[in-house]
Protein backbone atom coordinates (compact mmCIF):
# COMPACT_ATOMS: atom_id res chain seq x y z
CA UNK A 1 0.00 0.00 0.00
CA UNK A 2 2.80 2.25 0.93
CA UNK A 3 4.73 1.85 -2.56
CA UNK A 4 1.43 2.24 -4.47
CA UNK A 5 0.75 5.74 -2.63
CA UNK A 6 4.26 6.82 -3.13
CA UNK A 7 3.88 5.71 -6.71
CA UNK A 8 1.04 7.97 -6.94
CA UNK A 9 2.18 11.17 -5.57
CA UNK A 10 5.52 10.79 -7.76
CA UNK A 11 2.79 11.27 -10.60
CA UNK A 12 1.45 14.67 -9.21
CA UNK A 13 2.11 17.52 -11.14
CA UNK A 14 1.85 21.12 -9.90
CA UNK A 15 1.87 24.37 -11.36
CA UNK A 16 4.36 24.95 -14.40
CA UNK A 17 6.33 27.49 -12.29
CA UNK A 18 6.97 26.81 -8.56
CA UNK A 19 4.51 28.49 -6.12
CA UNK A 20 5.96 30.90 -3.56
CA UNK A 21 4.50 30.53 -0.38
CA UNK A 22 4.54 26.99 1.26
CA UNK A 23 2.98 26.19 4.23
CA UNK A 24 4.49 23.88 7.39
CA UNK A 25 3.95 20.50 7.89
CA UNK A 26 6.70 18.99 9.74
CA UNK A 27 8.91 20.38 12.23
CA UNK A 28 12.47 18.63 14.19
CA UNK A 29 13.16 21.19 16.65
CA UNK A 30 13.95 21.14 20.79
CA UNK A 31 13.10 17.96 22.85
CA UNK A 32 10.91 16.30 20.09
CA UNK A 33 14.00 16.53 17.08
CA UNK A 34 14.53 12.72 17.13
CA UNK A 35 10.72 11.76 16.86
CA UNK A 36 9.68 10.31 13.63
CA UNK A 37 13.32 9.43 12.78
CA UNK A 38 14.61 5.89 11.92
CA UNK A 39 17.69 4.72 13.39
CA UNK A 40 19.82 2.43 10.97
CA UNK A 41 21.66 0.51 13.12
CA UNK A 42 24.19 -1.44 10.80
CA UNK A 43 27.45 -0.99 9.29
CA UNK A 44 28.30 1.85 6.87
CA UNK A 45 27.28 -0.66 3.63
CA UNK A 46 26.20 2.16 1.56
CA UNK A 47 29.84 4.19 1.04
CA UNK A 48 32.02 1.61 2.99
CA UNK A 49 32.76 3.85 5.47
CA UNK A 50 34.94 3.00 8.98
CA UNK A 51 31.69 3.29 10.62
CA UNK A 52 28.63 1.34 12.31
CA UNK A 53 25.73 3.33 12.66
CA UNK A 54 23.79 2.59 15.93
CA UNK A 55 20.11 2.55 17.12
CA UNK A 56 18.72 4.86 18.74
CA UNK A 57 19.21 3.40 22.46
CA UNK A 58 22.74 3.45 22.27
CA UNK A 59 22.91 6.83 20.25
CA UNK A 60 21.29 8.08 23.36
CA UNK A 61 23.42 6.18 25.47
CA UNK A 62 26.41 6.70 24.34
CA UNK A 63 25.50 10.36 23.49
CA UNK A 64 25.93 10.53 19.52
CA UNK A 65 22.18 11.60 19.36
CA UNK A 66 20.78 14.06 21.80
CA UNK A 67 19.61 17.60 22.24
CA UNK A 68 21.78 19.99 24.26
CA UNK A 69 21.52 22.61 26.65
CA UNK A 70 20.42 25.33 24.08
CA UNK A 71 17.89 23.21 22.38
CA UNK A 72 20.15 22.05 19.55
CA UNK A 73 20.10 18.40 18.17
CA UNK A 74 23.67 16.94 18.20
CA UNK A 75 24.55 13.93 16.10
CA UNK A 76 28.49 13.15 16.32
CA UNK A 77 30.93 10.57 15.61
CA UNK A 78 32.42 8.91 18.89
CA UNK A 79 35.06 10.06 20.08
CA UNK A 80 35.70 8.83 23.55
CA UNK A 81 36.29 4.70 22.50
CA UNK A 82 39.38 2.94 21.58
CA UNK A 83 38.92 0.65 18.38
CA UNK A 84 40.93 -1.97 18.25
CA UNK A 85 42.35 -3.31 14.99
CA UNK A 86 39.68 -4.00 12.23
CA UNK A 87 37.34 -2.66 14.12
CA UNK A 88 34.90 0.58 13.60
CA UNK A 89 33.83 3.81 15.07
CA UNK A 90 30.20 4.28 16.32
CA UNK A 91 28.27 7.02 14.29
CA UNK A 92 24.81 7.97 13.40
CA UNK A 93 22.42 7.59 10.44
CA UNK A 94 18.78 8.71 10.58
CA UNK A 95 16.25 8.68 8.26
CA UNK A 96 12.50 10.31 8.47
CA UNK A 97 9.26 8.07 8.45
CA UNK A 98 7.70 10.53 6.47
CA UNK A 99 8.15 11.43 2.74
CA UNK A 100 7.68 14.80 1.61
CA UNK A 101 6.08 15.28 -2.02
CA UNK A 102 6.57 17.42 -5.34
CA UNK A 103 5.56 20.81 -4.19
CA UNK A 104 7.84 21.07 -0.90
CA UNK A 105 10.64 22.90 0.74
CA UNK A 106 13.00 21.86 3.18
CA UNK A 107 15.08 24.33 5.27
CA UNK A 108 17.87 23.19 7.75
CA UNK A 109 19.26 25.85 10.16
CA UNK A 110 22.87 24.32 11.70
CA UNK A 111 25.54 26.07 14.05
CA UNK A 112 27.98 23.44 12.79
CA UNK A 113 28.02 20.84 10.45
CA UNK A 114 30.96 18.12 10.78
CA UNK A 115 34.12 18.15 9.09
CA UNK A 116 38.44 17.33 9.33
CA UNK A 117 40.37 14.63 8.11
CA UNK A 118 38.59 11.10 7.49
CA UNK A 119 35.03 13.36 8.93
CA UNK A 120 32.42 12.58 5.41
CA UNK A 121 29.12 14.23 6.44
CA UNK A 122 25.95 14.04 4.54
CA UNK A 123 21.94 15.86 4.55
CA UNK A 124 20.28 14.42 1.82
CA UNK A 125 17.45 12.97 0.77
CA UNK A 126 16.41 9.49 -1.27
CA UNK A 127 12.94 7.91 -2.69
CA UNK A 128 11.81 4.74 -1.29
CA UNK A 129 13.02 2.71 -3.68
CA UNK A 130 16.53 4.15 -3.48
CA UNK A 131 18.24 4.44 -5.57
CA UNK A 132 15.34 4.36 -8.56
CA UNK A 133 13.18 7.25 -6.42
CA UNK A 134 16.16 9.93 -6.84
CA UNK A 135 18.57 11.25 -4.36
CA UNK A 136 19.19 14.82 -3.64
CA UNK A 137 22.50 15.73 -2.26
CA UNK A 138 21.80 18.79 -0.29
CA UNK A 139 25.33 19.21 2.18
CA UNK A 140 28.16 17.39 1.47
CA UNK A 141 31.65 17.21 1.43
CA UNK A 142 34.80 15.66 2.78
CA UNK A 143 38.12 16.19 4.61
CA UNK A 144 39.71 19.66 4.41
CA UNK A 145 36.83 20.97 2.32
CA UNK A 146 36.09 24.46 2.90
CA UNK A 147 32.91 24.86 0.21
CA UNK A 148 30.11 22.88 0.04
CA UNK A 149 29.14 20.62 -2.55
CA UNK A 150 25.60 19.39 -4.00
CA UNK A 151 24.27 16.51 -6.20
CA UNK A 152 21.58 14.82 -7.76
CA UNK A 153 21.86 11.31 -8.60
CA UNK A 154 19.04 9.98 -10.40
CA UNK A 155 17.88 7.01 -13.65
CA UNK A 156 19.79 7.77 -16.94
CA UNK A 157 17.72 10.75 -18.19
CA UNK A 158 18.11 13.45 -16.10
CA UNK A 159 21.11 16.04 -16.25
CA UNK A 160 21.99 19.50 -15.19
CA UNK A 161 22.68 22.43 -17.50
CA UNK A 162 25.13 25.86 -17.50
CA UNK A 163 22.00 27.50 -19.39
CA UNK A 164 20.33 27.67 -15.92
CA UNK A 165 20.11 30.07 -13.41
CA UNK A 166 22.68 29.71 -10.71
CA UNK A 167 24.95 30.95 -8.43
CA UNK A 168 27.56 28.11 -7.95
CA UNK A 169 30.06 26.18 -10.25
CA UNK A 170 28.43 23.53 -11.98
CA UNK A 171 30.51 20.69 -12.36
CA UNK A 172 29.37 17.30 -13.80
CA UNK A 173 26.16 17.45 -15.88
CA UNK A 174 24.72 13.69 -16.15
CA UNK A 175 22.76 12.70 -13.09
CA UNK A 176 23.25 9.28 -13.58
CA UNK A 177 27.10 9.23 -13.78
CA UNK A 178 29.01 8.16 -10.73
CA UNK A 179 29.58 11.45 -9.31
CA UNK A 180 26.00 12.61 -10.20
CA UNK A 181 25.24 15.82 -11.42
CA UNK A 182 27.46 18.50 -9.41
CA UNK A 183 27.36 22.56 -8.27
CA UNK A 184 29.99 23.64 -5.84
CA UNK A 185 28.57 26.20 -3.49
CA UNK A 186 30.98 29.72 -4.24
CA UNK A 187 29.42 31.28 -0.99
CA UNK A 188 31.61 31.99 1.91
CA UNK A 189 31.20 29.83 4.81
CA UNK A 190 29.46 27.05 3.21
CA UNK A 191 31.44 24.48 5.02
CA UNK A 192 34.11 23.58 7.32
CA UNK A 193 35.38 25.83 10.05
CA UNK A 194 34.59 29.00 8.36
CA UNK A 195 30.71 27.83 8.72
CA UNK A 196 30.93 27.58 12.19
CA UNK A 197 32.99 30.53 12.67
CA UNK A 198 30.35 32.81 11.23
CA UNK A 199 27.54 31.05 13.50
CA UNK A 200 26.39 28.84 10.83
CA UNK A 201 23.13 29.11 8.27
CA UNK A 202 21.01 27.51 6.45
CA UNK A 203 20.13 25.65 3.60
CA UNK A 204 16.95 25.36 1.55
CA UNK A 205 15.45 23.19 -0.84
CA UNK A 206 13.08 23.11 -3.15
CA UNK A 207 11.94 20.29 -4.42
CA UNK A 208 8.74 20.81 -7.38
CA UNK A 209 7.92 19.99 -10.53
CA UNK A 210 9.60 23.00 -12.21
CA UNK A 211 13.00 21.93 -11.13
CA UNK A 212 15.13 21.40 -7.82
CA UNK A 213 16.85 24.18 -6.83
CA UNK A 214 19.13 24.66 -3.40
CA UNK A 215 20.20 27.48 -1.61
CA UNK A 216 22.70 28.82 1.33
CA UNK A 217 22.95 31.71 3.44
CA UNK A 218 25.76 32.36 5.91
CA UNK A 219 24.31 33.27 9.32
CA UNK A 220 24.18 37.08 8.54
CA UNK A 221 22.24 36.63 5.46
CA UNK A 222 19.15 34.54 6.10
CA UNK A 223 16.54 35.97 4.32
CA UNK A 224 13.89 37.39 6.59
CA UNK A 225 11.11 35.03 5.89
CA UNK A 226 13.08 32.24 7.57
CA UNK A 227 12.79 31.91 11.07
CA UNK A 228 12.45 29.10 14.03
CA UNK A 229 8.48 30.33 14.30
CA UNK A 230 7.95 30.95 10.84
CA UNK A 231 4.56 28.60 9.83
CA UNK A 232 4.90 29.48 6.29
CA UNK A 233 7.83 30.75 3.63
CA UNK A 234 7.71 32.85 1.04
CA UNK A 235 10.62 31.95 -1.66
CA UNK A 236 10.48 35.47 -3.63
CA UNK A 237 12.70 37.17 -1.94
CA UNK A 238 15.89 34.16 -1.96
CA UNK A 239 17.53 35.36 -5.16
CA UNK A 240 19.66 33.18 -7.11
CA UNK A 241 20.27 29.51 -5.42
CA UNK A 242 23.14 28.15 -5.51
CA UNK A 243 22.38 24.96 -7.65
CA UNK A 244 19.40 24.62 -10.36
CA UNK A 245 18.11 21.47 -12.12
CA UNK A 246 15.34 22.46 -14.14
CA UNK A 247 12.85 20.49 -16.01
CA UNK A 248 13.78 21.53 -19.21
CA UNK A 249 16.86 19.26 -18.65
CA UNK A 250 15.34 16.67 -15.94
CA UNK A 251 11.16 15.45 -15.58
CA UNK A 252 11.38 15.88 -11.91
CA UNK A 253 7.86 14.29 -11.66
CA UNK A 254 9.60 11.03 -13.32
CA UNK A 255 12.84 11.08 -12.16
CA UNK A 256 11.97 11.95 -8.10
CA UNK A 257 9.56 10.36 -5.96
CA UNK A 258 8.56 11.46 -2.67
CA UNK A 259 11.88 12.11 -0.37
CA UNK A 260 12.82 10.92 2.92
CA UNK A 261 15.69 12.99 4.35
CA UNK A 262 19.11 11.68 5.84
CA UNK A 263 20.95 12.63 8.24
CA UNK A 264 24.97 11.04 8.92
CA UNK A 265 28.60 10.78 9.43
CA UNK A 266 30.68 8.52 7.76
CA UNK A 267 34.64 8.24 7.87
CA UNK A 268 37.08 7.34 5.32
CA UNK A 269 35.17 5.32 2.67
CA UNK A 270 34.71 5.99 -0.76
CA UNK A 271 35.43 9.42 -1.04
CA UNK A 272 37.09 10.53 2.25
CA UNK A 273 39.63 7.51 2.45
CA UNK A 274 40.47 7.29 -1.58
CA UNK A 275 44.33 7.58 -0.89
CA UNK A 276 45.00 10.07 -3.82
CA UNK A 277 42.07 12.31 -2.24
CA UNK A 278 43.09 11.58 1.06
CA UNK A 279 46.39 12.13 0.81
CA UNK A 280 45.45 15.91 -1.23
CA UNK A 281 43.74 17.20 1.77
CA UNK A 282 45.19 15.67 5.08
CA UNK A 283 48.87 15.28 6.03
CA UNK A 284 50.02 11.81 6.06
CA UNK A 285 52.02 10.48 9.17
CA UNK A 286 54.54 7.58 9.47
CA UNK A 287 54.55 7.20 5.53
CA UNK A 288 56.03 8.89 2.34
CA UNK A 289 52.69 8.56 0.72
CA UNK A 290 48.96 7.61 1.53
CA UNK A 291 47.72 3.90 1.08
CA UNK A 292 44.43 2.19 1.70
CA UNK A 293 44.52 2.02 5.28
CA UNK A 294 45.80 5.72 5.56
CA UNK A 295 42.83 7.41 6.42
CA UNK A 296 41.56 4.11 8.74
CA UNK A 297 44.79 4.31 11.06
CA UNK A 298 45.59 8.02 11.15
CA UNK A 299 41.77 8.68 11.90
CA UNK A 300 39.54 5.81 13.33
CA UNK A 301 42.08 3.35 14.76
CA UNK A 302 43.05 3.14 17.89
CA UNK A 303 42.21 6.36 20.27
CA UNK A 304 41.46 8.04 16.22
CA UNK A 305 41.99 11.65 15.50
CA UNK A 306 40.78 13.27 18.30
CA UNK A 307 41.37 16.85 16.37
CA UNK A 308 38.91 15.58 13.41
CA UNK A 309 36.90 14.00 15.73
CA UNK A 310 36.47 16.80 18.02
CA UNK A 311 34.77 18.82 14.97
CA UNK A 312 32.42 15.85 13.76
CA UNK A 313 29.06 16.42 14.73
CA UNK A 314 25.89 18.25 13.51
CA UNK A 315 24.50 20.97 15.70
CA UNK A 316 21.00 21.39 14.29
CA UNK A 317 18.37 24.11 15.50
CA UNK A 318 15.91 22.85 13.37
CA UNK A 319 14.94 21.00 10.20
CA UNK A 320 11.56 22.35 8.70
CA UNK A 321 9.55 20.44 5.72
CA UNK A 322 7.03 23.22 3.83
CA UNK A 323 4.20 22.13 1.77
CA UNK A 324 2.32 24.03 -0.99
CA UNK A 325 -0.60 22.00 -0.55
CA UNK A 326 -0.16 21.79 2.87
CA UNK A 327 0.23 17.69 2.73
CA UNK A 328 2.59 15.23 4.19
CA UNK A 329 3.10 11.87 3.14
CA UNK A 330 3.21 9.38 6.22
CA UNK A 331 5.07 6.09 6.21
CA UNK A 332 2.10 3.93 5.53
CA UNK A 333 1.21 5.86 2.37
CA UNK A 334 -1.51 8.09 3.47
CA UNK A 335 -1.48 12.06 2.39
CA UNK A 336 -2.51 14.07 5.62
CA UNK A 337 -3.70 17.69 5.25
CA UNK A 338 -1.55 19.59 7.84
CA UNK A 339 -2.21 22.84 9.74
CA UNK A 340 0.57 24.65 10.27
CA UNK A 341 -0.20 26.29 13.22
CA UNK A 342 -1.10 23.15 14.51
CA UNK A 343 0.79 20.40 16.66
CA UNK A 344 0.54 18.28 13.78
CA UNK A 345 3.23 20.26 12.03
CA UNK A 346 5.38 19.27 15.11
CA UNK A 347 7.40 15.91 15.20
CA UNK A 348 5.91 15.46 18.64
CA UNK A 349 2.45 14.54 16.95
CA UNK A 350 3.90 11.22 16.05
CA UNK A 351 5.91 9.96 18.87
CA UNK A 352 9.58 8.54 18.99
CA UNK A 353 11.63 6.68 15.62
CA UNK A 354 12.02 3.43 15.92
CA UNK A 355 15.75 1.77 16.97
CA UNK A 356 16.26 -0.17 14.38
CA UNK A 357 16.28 0.10 10.89
CA UNK A 358 13.14 -0.87 8.97
CA UNK A 359 11.70 -0.61 4.89
CA UNK A 360 10.41 3.16 5.67
CA UNK A 361 13.37 4.52 7.03
CA UNK A 362 16.62 3.22 5.33
CA UNK A 363 17.92 2.18 1.85
CA UNK A 364 17.55 -1.57 2.66
CA UNK A 365 14.20 -1.42 2.42
CA UNK A 366 11.43 -4.30 1.21
CA UNK A 367 14.74 -6.46 0.26
CA UNK A 368 16.91 -5.87 3.40
CA UNK A 369 20.52 -5.10 3.70
CA UNK A 370 21.10 -7.11 0.49
CA UNK A 371 19.19 -5.00 -2.00
CA UNK A 372 21.71 -2.30 -0.95
CA UNK A 373 25.07 -4.25 -1.94
CA UNK A 374 23.47 -5.54 -5.26
CA UNK A 375 22.69 -2.21 -6.35
CA UNK A 376 27.04 -1.42 -6.10
CA UNK A 377 26.59 1.26 -3.34
CA UNK A 378 25.28 3.55 -5.35
CA UNK A 379 25.59 6.17 -3.20
CA UNK A 380 29.59 5.89 -3.94
CA UNK A 381 29.33 8.18 -6.78
CA UNK A 382 33.24 8.87 -5.23
CA UNK A 383 34.25 8.32 -6.90
CA UNK A 384 35.68 5.07 -8.35
CA UNK A 385 35.69 7.27 -11.62
CA UNK A 386 37.57 10.33 -9.90
CA UNK A 387 34.71 13.06 -11.50
CA UNK A 388 33.52 14.33 -8.45
CA UNK A 389 36.87 13.98 -6.60
CA UNK A 390 38.44 16.27 -9.09
CA UNK A 391 35.52 18.40 -8.71
CA UNK A 392 35.96 18.78 -5.31
CA UNK A 393 39.14 19.40 -5.12
CA UNK A 394 38.35 22.32 -6.97
CA UNK A 395 36.34 23.75 -4.08
CA UNK A 396 39.20 23.83 -1.41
Amino acid sequence: MRAVALAAAALYSGSALAATSYSLVKEYSGQDFFNDWVFYNQYDNTTNGDIVYVSQQNATAQKLAYVNDNGAAIIKVDNTSFVPWNQKRDSVRITTADYFELGSVLIMDASHIPYGCGIWPSFWTKGEQWPSGGEIDIVEAINSMTANQYALHSNEGCSASSSATFSGSIGATDCNATSGCLFGETKDNSYGPGFAAAGGGVYATLLDDSGISIWFWSRSDVPSSISSTATTVDISDWGTPSANYTSADCDIAEYFAPQQIVLDITMCGDWAGVASIYESMCPITGATQANASSCYMQDVYNNGNQTALATAYFEINYIKAFNANGTVLSASGSTTSVNPTSVAASASASGSGSSSATSTGTSASSSGAGAVGAVGAVKAWALAAGVGALFAWTLM
